[in-house]
């Protein structure tokens, strides 16, 4: 063979190996990008129509990626991780009870963004909405749907430090007596009352229409506080409490209490309070809960931690007993029949 021939023959197999090396390498990136599509995906999600009053549906915000992702969306009630169905309302913060609905949503703008609480009605069709005076951070509805209340930062944007201001309000679903920033309630720490710039209240929970309990901070310090809207009073009744959420039996309070010794990034752990005694129970959940729990019943708490797509819904007992999991992946906000 000559010289040349050697040459060309060379050239041929280089030619060959390097196709198949390169073959080899497209068909491996292909099976690594399908399986984190797949994985960035996550749960089927579809659009469909959503009630808020069904009693087999529970619902939540998704945070699968696609054309759905923050969208509030319908599951069995028994099967969490079944089929999703997208109502097309997207929501930053959300909230339901009695067949209303309470929406945090941005608006965003060429400039900038800005916020609207909505109310919607049980085919959640906008009824009214509240230009937002900071970023949603909490929404809640009372038992009967009459009443709903959202808090928003009006700087800073955690709860963990002490530079941070919300305005929290409460509004009548039918527009009437609006409470548009409960800093103006009178209120009362042991009895004495307290008048100072750096109140700041955040966390609503109802007991009925006219009462609820939320977050008083001052001076340092943070109190569960029960609110009235009649005398338009806020009377502290615990030490260290944050976000709290009143039971469906309305006996108990769960909340996110700091423990010392923790980090103050992550400073939280999940407590219940019993209201009749006052004393408080830890629950099984031994890492940072910056959230304002929900109960799926009377028995069982339900909160977000971060995860894959941004939020998972996690469960543990109310009690102290038991140990946390996983309910839901790629879920925030939930609601349950009740």
């Amino acid at each position: 063979m000559s010289r040349r021939a050697r040459l060309y023959l060379l050239l041929a197999t280089v030619l060959v190996l390097g196709g198949v090396a390169v073959g080899a390498t497209l068909h491996a990136a292909g099976r690594a990008a399908r399986k984190d599509h797949t994985r960035a995906g996550g749960p089927a999600v579809a659009s469909g129509a959503v009630r808020l009053d069904d009693p087999h549906r529970s619902l939540f915000r998704t945070m699968a990626w696609g054309p759905h992702r923050d969208e509030i969306t319908a599951v069995p009630a028994g099967r969490l991780s079944g089929p999703r169905t997208a109502s097309g309302i997207r929501c930053l913060r959300f909230h339901a009870a009695a067949g209303t609905g309470l929406c945090l949503q941005a608006v965003h703008g060429t400039l900038r963004d800005t916020y609207r609480a909505v109310v919607l009605d049980n085919h959640l069709h906008p009824l009214r909405h509240y230009d937002l005076a900071g970023t949603p951070t909490r929404a809640r509805v009372s038992p009967s749907g009459r009443t709903v209340a959202w808090t928003v930062f009006v700087s800073g944007d955690s709860y963990a430090g002490s530079a941070f201001s919300t305005r929290t309000s409460v509004v009548d679903t039918r527009g009437r007596h609006p409470d548009l920033n409960l800093e103006t309630y009178a209120l009362t720490v042991d009895g004495h009352p307290v008048h100072a710039a750096d109140i700041n209240i955040w966390g609503v929970t109802f007991a009925d229409d006219t009462h609820f309990y939320a977050t008083a901070a001052t001076a340092g310090k943070t109190y569960l506080v029960r609110g009235d809207r009649t005398t338009r009073t806020l009377r502290a009744l615990h030490p260290n409490v944050e976000c709290p959420s009143l039971s469906p039996d309305g006996s108990r309070l769960a909340y996110k209490k700091r423990v010392k010794g923790a980090d103050p990034d992550a400073p939280w752990r999940l407590y219940m309070l019993d209201l009749r005694t006052l004393h408080e129970t830890a629950t099984g959940e031994h890492r940072n809960v910056d959230d304002q729990a929900v109960w799926r019943d009377d028995h069982t708490l339900v909160y977000s931690l971060p995860g894959d797509f941004g939020s998972d819904l996690w469960t543990v007992p109310a009690d102290g007993t038991g140990t946390p999991h996983r309910l839901v992946t790629a879920a925030l906000a939930p609601v349950f029949p009740h």
